[in-house]
Parts: structure tokens; sequence; C-alpha cells
């Protein structure tokens, strides 16, 4: 059975959220135990992956390395309610993304990304690693 069953109210909820939103939080764990919830761009690829853009040295790569297994949540609304949390297990690709992943991207983030003074090979060139989870729970309400 897939993370994200959609026949659910909540797996129906949280995919059309991964499908819209531009943020979602990933939290990694850093060497000291204390969880690390950091704001990152993301593709869901519409199954149980997500891919994540990453610089080559920053912490929650460092995090990844040492421990693999991360969550990631989109916001809840200013009531608290709408909560979708998924936990999964991160990998690191340095040699970047697949032609695929790519593309899905930067149609995602084109405008973003020219916001930022960048091209999308400009882009891909500084946020050269992909980080990719593969979901293994969907929780929330």
């Amino acid at each position: 059975m897939p993370v994200i069953d959609i026949s659910t109210d909540l797996g129906a909820r949280a995919a059309k959220r991964l499908a819209d939103e531009r943020v979602l939080w990933l939290v990694t764990v850093d060497p000291q135990g204390t969880p690390q919830p950091t704001p990152v761009w993301f593709h869901w690829d519409g199954q149980d992956g997500i891919v994540v853009k990453s610089q080559p040295r920053t912490a929650k790569l460092r995090n990844v390395r040492a421990n693999p297994r991360v969550a990631v949540h989109l916001n809840s609304t200013r009531s608290g309610g709408d909560v979708v949390v998924l936990t999964g297990t991160a990998t690191i690709d340095d040699d970047g993304p697949a032609a695929d992943d790519r593309a899905a991207y930067d149609a995602k983030y084109d405008a973003d990304i020219r916001g930022l003074g960048m091209t999308p090979d400009g882009f891909h060139a500084d946020y050269a690693v992909t980080l990719r989870i593969h979901l293994d729970r969907l929780r929330g309400f």
C-alpha cells in the first residue's frame, strides 16, 4: 500500500498539498541529537519520494550522512489544523538530479529561481547535491 493513500481524507489532503505547496520543512538530527528543521524547496514524485536540492556543504547534508532518518512536514493552519507529517530515509546524490527530477524542479521553481537573479543552470550548479527522501509513513489530522 502506498504511504500516501489518496482514498483516505488525510492521504488526499497530503497529496494535494505536496503537489501545490512550494516549501516544506525538512527535519534532520544533528550530532548532539537535536532536531534541525529547515525550510526547503522540493519536488514530490507523486508516489513515495521527495527530491530536495542543496548546496554541497550544508548542515542538513552532514546530518543526513550521519543519520539518514528524516521527517518532512508542511505548515499547519494558523489554528494548528491541516497537519501533514511524513517520515522517511534520505539518500544523498552528489551527481545532481536525474533529467526528469530536474525538469520537474525547474517547472515548479522557474520564477522563484529567476527571482533570485539566477538561471536554472546557475541554480543547479550552486545547489548541486540532490537529497532523495523515500517516504515510509504519513501522519496528521
